[in-house]
């Protein structure tokens, strides 16, 4: 039986520590919602917009965004846009604010049988918007060529892997985004940055196409080079 039917008629168990009675239990909300911060990869790729997030890629973060993306526990998806619209909300300040998504691989999409980052930033828009927040979202990006899954890359391999990737889709009468028609920045959103690879490339393509982009949100970030050292003595 499907983990997303599962979920739907079997008592729920938490994502993040597999307590009874919730997808996600209290304990658990309060890491991944964390605390909304700038968290930039170091090093950073040319290019990289200012990264913000909701918390670390780690612990119930980790379990909760794993267990949404490939596991098949579609009904995550609340709990963790809640995550991304705090990211958002810190990243740009009060003011409209227009999402784009960074598009995934086609065969992650064929594989997971769900769109997972567009999903997020539908229902994080629709939670900005509840909150009084103006936000809307757009889909200008889409992949020129086939990429290979990153996880496992190194940083010099996802930039590789993932070079001149995204272009914006062009409709009838020019790209399918008028950054003129929309008020407030631009901020593209993705679950995780990791080396900000993909970012980077996504902002390339929008730039490229006339589209100013200078941040991002995401659910998590990976925990930089010097916390890792920091907190744990390495």
């Amino acid at each position: 039986m499907p983990t997303a039917l599962l979920d739907l008629v079997l008592p729920p168990r938490c994502a993040g520590c597999d307590a009874p009675g919730a997808l996600v239990c209290p304990r658990c909300t309060a890491e991944l919602h964390g605390e909304p911060a700038r968290r930039t990869p170091v090093p950073s790729p040319p290019g990289l917009p200012e990264c913000w997030s909701a918390a670390e890629y780690v612990g119930a973060t980790r379990r909760a965004i794993i267990a949404y993306k490939e596991r098949g526990r579609t009904a995550l998806v609340r709990p963790l846009a809640g995550a991304l619209a705090l990211a958002v909300a810190a990243a740009a300040g009060e003011r409209p604010v227009t999402l784009v998504p960074v598009p995934s691989a086609r065969s992650a999409l064929r594989r997971r049988g769900h769109d997972p980052v567009t999903r997020l930033a539908d229902l994080a828009a629709g939670c900005l918007r509840a909150a009084g927040w103006p936000a809307t979202v757009e889909r200008p990006l889409v992949q020129r060529r086939r990429v290979a899954d990153q996880a496992g890359l190194s940083s010099p391999q996802r930039a590789a892997n993932l070079s001149w990737a995204f272009t914006v889709a062009s409709g009838r009468n020019g790209p399918v985004l008028d950054h003129r028609s929309v008020s407030g920045p631009i901020v593209l959103v993705d679950d995780i940055v990791t080396t900000g690879a993909t970012l980077a490339e996504a902002a390339r393509a929008l730039r490229e196409a006339g589209v100013p982009v200078a941040l991002a949100a995401t659910v998590a970030a990976t925990r930089r080079r010097d916390q890792i050292r920091d907190r744990d003595g390495e």
